[in-house]
C-alpha cells in the first residue's frame, strides 16, 4: 500500500523491484509449479476489480499522471487481496505490487476463462496456452510478454519524470519484455559477488571460474587466449548439468511436464539474448552453432534476396576469415562482387575510404565489431548510418564485440548482429543472430526439416513464423540455456564496470610490452578492446608461445583465421595475448617478465 507524500518515481521504483523479483522467479524451473500459478491469480484478481469497477476508490498516492485503472487496480487489488497472499505465501509486501501489475494487463486476455481458475487445476504448460489463445504472436501465459506489457506502462508513466537509475531500464533501446528481470539482476541481486559498488572484485571473480584454479606444467594457468574461447564460470557449468540431469527433453509441442520446463528454459534463454542485445522483441534471436553458422545463414538469405550480378558486398580489411569466405561464396552465386575498405597502420578503418566505397551498388555491408587480430573497436554506428543512407543491409560480426563492450543494436541500427556463446563464458557449439523483424520475415529460409515447417505434403511445404524457420532441427538446447546463464553473470558484474577494468588493464599491458627489447606492436589503435597483437624480433611466434606455455600462460600464435589483416603488416602471423575480466595486472606482469626472458635468450 502506498504511503501518504510518497513519490511517484520510488513508488514505481518499488514497484520495478517487486515485479521483477517475479519474473525472475519465473525462469527458474525448481519454481515453475509455484510460479505459474501468478497469471491465474492475476485473472481472479481482474474479475474481482471488474465487479467492484462501479466503486469509488480513494489512493493516498496516485498511480499514473492521471486517475485510471491502474490506481484503481492497485488500491483495490492491496484491499482485497493482501489476505489471500499472506495466506498462500507468506508474504504479502513482495507479492502484491506484482500481481495487480498482472492483474491490470490480464483483463483483456483473460475474459474467457473462469475467474479463479487455478494453475494446479489446469495445468496447462506455460508455453502451450492454447486455451487462452495467442497476441500478437505470443502466448498470453508467456511471463516474458507479461513483462512486456507491464515495462510498456512503465516507460510510458515514467517519461515525463524521467528513468531512474536502472541502465537495463533506461532508453527506447531497452528489450521490453525481459528488462525488468535484468533491473534485478543490476540493481538487487547481482548474479556475482564480484561487483561492488561500480568496482569489479577479481579475486572473487577468479573464484567463480573453477579451470583457472589449474596448474599447468607446475605453474598457475594464466589464460589469455579469451580470444579463442573464454573459459566458464561455475554457474554455467552448473546450469548446463541441471537440465540434463532435471529438464531435459526436446522442446516444443511435447505434452508433457519436462517439455514444458525444457522449451520454459531454451526460449528464456532467447530472451535473455535479446534483452541483452537490446532486441526489440525475442523472436528476432535466432539460435546458431555460433558466429560461423550466423554469417552463412545471413549471407545464403540475403544473397538469395538481394544480390544481382555487379552488385557490391562491402567489407574491411581486418575481417575474420568468418567474415570473408561466406560472402565469397556467395559472390560466386550471385555474380556479386566484394570491395574491401583499408586500414591504415595503427589499425584504425580509413573512414575516408570506407565512404567512398559506397555506393548505389552497395548492396550488403559486413564488418566485425572488434578486430580478432588487432583489437581495434570499429566504429560501428557511424558506419552503420553511412551504409544506410545507400539502403544497404548491415551485418555486424559481434563474436570480439559482445564480451567487451555494451551492445545495442537499435542504437546501432544494423541489420543484423552476430555473436558466439563462448567467447562471452558460456558454452560451445551456441551463438546467436539479431535480424530485424521485418526483414527477417522477408526472407526465405536456409535450411529446411523440423521444427522450421507449419504444414508438409509431398507436393509443397509451408513455414513457421519467426524465429522458427530459420532454426531446423533440434537446437543445442542445454548449449543456448547455458548461453542465457552466462548472459545472467556478465550482466551481474555489470558490461560497463568490465569495460573500465578490461580497459585499463589492456593499456597497463600494451605499455609493459612494448618496453621488452625485441618486441614489435602491431596495430596501435586508439580503442582497443581485449587484444594485443605483436611479434618478437628473431624469434617465430609459435616457438615464443611454446615458451610462454612452460610458464603456464596461455596465448595464441597463428594467423587467427585473419590473414588479409595481418598481410597488411606484411606478416602471416603474431602472438595474441587476450584478456579478459578475470585477468589481472599481476597475470599481466607475468606475461612480460616471461618475454623479457625468452628476449634475453635471443
Amino acid at each position: 500500500m502506498a504511503n501518504a507524500g510518497e513519490s511517484l518515481e520510488s513508488r514505481f521504483a518499488e514497484m520495478a523491484l517487486d515485479l521483477a523479483k517475479e519474473a525472475g522467479r519465473f525462469m527458474e524451473p525448481e519454481s515453475y509449479g509455484q510460479w505459474a500459478d501468478l497469471p491465474y491469480q492475476a485473472m481472479a484478481a481482474a474479475a474481482e476489480i471488474d465487479a467492484l469497477s462501479s466503486q469509488t476508490v480513494q489512493t493516498s498516492a496516485p498511480m499514473m499522471s492521471t486517475p485510471s485503472a491502474m490506481g484503481q487496480t492497485a488500491a483495490t487489488y492491496d484491499r482485497i487481496f493482501d489476505t489471500q497472499m499472506v495466506s498462500a505465501h507468506g508474504d504479502s509486501t513482495t507479492m502484491s505490487d506484482s500481481l495487480y501489475f498482472m492483474a491490470e494487463i490480464a483483463k483483456p486476455f483473460y475474459k474467457d476463462v473462469a475467474p479463479g481458475t487455478k494453475h494446479s487445476s489446469n495445468p496447462l504448460p506455460m508455453k502451450h496456452a492454447n486455451v487462452l489463445g495467442r497476441v500478437e504472436g505470443l502466448d498470453v501465459l508467456d511471463p516474458h510478454f507479461l513483462c512486456g506489457m507491464v515495462n510498456d506502462i512503465f516507460r510510458d508513466q515514467m517519461e515525463p519524470y524521467g528513468m531512474f537509475s536502472a541502465s537495463a531500464m533506461a532508453g527506447e533501446a531497452s528489450a521490453a519484455y525481459a528488462s525488468l528481470p535484468y533491473f534485478l539482476t543490476e540493481a538487487a541481486t547481482p548474479a556475482s559477488s564480484g561487483n561492488a559498488r561500480g568496482v569489479l572484485d577479481v579475486e572473487s571473480i577468479r573464484r567463480d571460474f573453477p579451470i583457472l584454479q589449474r596448474k599447468i606444467h607446475g605453474k598457475p594457468l594464466i589464460w589469455l587466449d579469451n580470444g579463442a574461447t573464454t573459459q566458464k564460470p561455475q554457474v554455467v557449468i552448473d546450469r548446463i548439468t541441471r537440465f540434463y540431469e532435471h529438464e531435459n527433453s526436446n522442446v516444443h509441442r511435447g505434452a508433457h511436464t519436462l517439455a514444458a520446463e525444457a522449451t520454459d528454459a531454451y526460449e528464456g534463454a532467447r530472451c535473455k539474448v535479446a534483452a541483452f542485445l537490446g532486441a526489440a522483441l525475442p523472436e528476432e534471436i535466432i539460435f546458431v552453432r555460433g558466429t560461423t553458422e550466423g554469417i552463412n545463414l545471413i549471407a545464403n538469405i540475403c544473397g538469395e534476396k538481394f544480390l544481382s550480378p555487379g552488385d557490391e558486398i562491402l567489407l574491411t580489411e581486418v575481417e575474420h576469415h568468418a567474415n570473408i569466405v561466406p560472402w565469397q561464396f556467395i559472390a560466386r552465386k550471385t555474380g556479386a562482387v566484394i570491395r574491401v575498405a583499408p586500414i591504415d597502420d595503427s589499425g584504425e578503418l580509413i573512414l575516408e575510404a570506407f565512404a567512398h566505397l559506397l555506393g548505389p551498388r552497395t548492396k550488403i555491408v559486413s564488418m566485425t565489431h572488434v578486430s580478432n587480430a588487432l583489437g581495434t573497436v570499429m566504429p560501428i554506428q557511424e558506419m552503420t548510418r553511412m551504409a544506410k543512407s545507400y539502403g544497404a543491409i548491415v551485418v555486424v560480426d559481434g563474436a570480439q564485440g559482445v564480451p567487451h563492450r555494451r551492445v545495442n543494436v537499435l542504437d546501432i541500427g544494423c541489420d543484423f548482429y552476430v555473436f558466439s556463446g563462448h567467447k562471452l563464458f558460456g558454452p560451445t557449439g551456441i551463438g546467436a543472430v539479431y535480424g530485424r523483424k521485418d526483414l527477417l520475415e522477408q526472407l526465405s529460409p536456409w535450411q529446411g526439416g523440423g521444427s522450421m515447417i507449419k504444414h508438409v505434403t509431398f507436393e509443397k511445404s509451408t513455414f513457421g513464423g519467426l524465429p522458427n524457420k530459420f532454426e531446423a532441427g533440434t537446437g543445442s538446447l542445454a548449449s543456448a540455456i547455458g548461453l542465457g546463464t552466462a548472459i545472467d553473470y556478465v550482466m551481474g558484474l555489470g558490461l560497463e564496470v568490465i569495460e573500465q577494468y578490461e580497459t585499463d588493464l589492456v593499456n597497463y599491458a600494451v605499455d609493459e610490452i612494448r618496453r621488452v627489447k625485441g618486441v614489435r606492436m602491431i596495430g596501435m589503435p586508439k580503442d582497443r578492446a581485449g587484444v594485443i597483437s605483436f611479434v618478437m624480433a628473431g624469434v617465430p611466434v609459435t616457438e615464443v608461445g611454446t615458451l610462454l606455455d612452460a610458464e603456464g600462460i596461455a596465448v595464441r600464435a597463428g594467423h587467427h583465421c585473419a590473414q588479409p589483416a595481418l598481410a597488411h603488416y606484411g606478416l602471416e602471423s603474431t602472438i595474441r595475448p587476450a584478456f579478459a575480466f578475470y585477468n589481472t595486472k599481476a597475470e599481466a606482469d607475468a606475461l612480460v617478465e616471461a618475454l623479457h626472458k625468452i628476449s634475453s635468450r635471443h
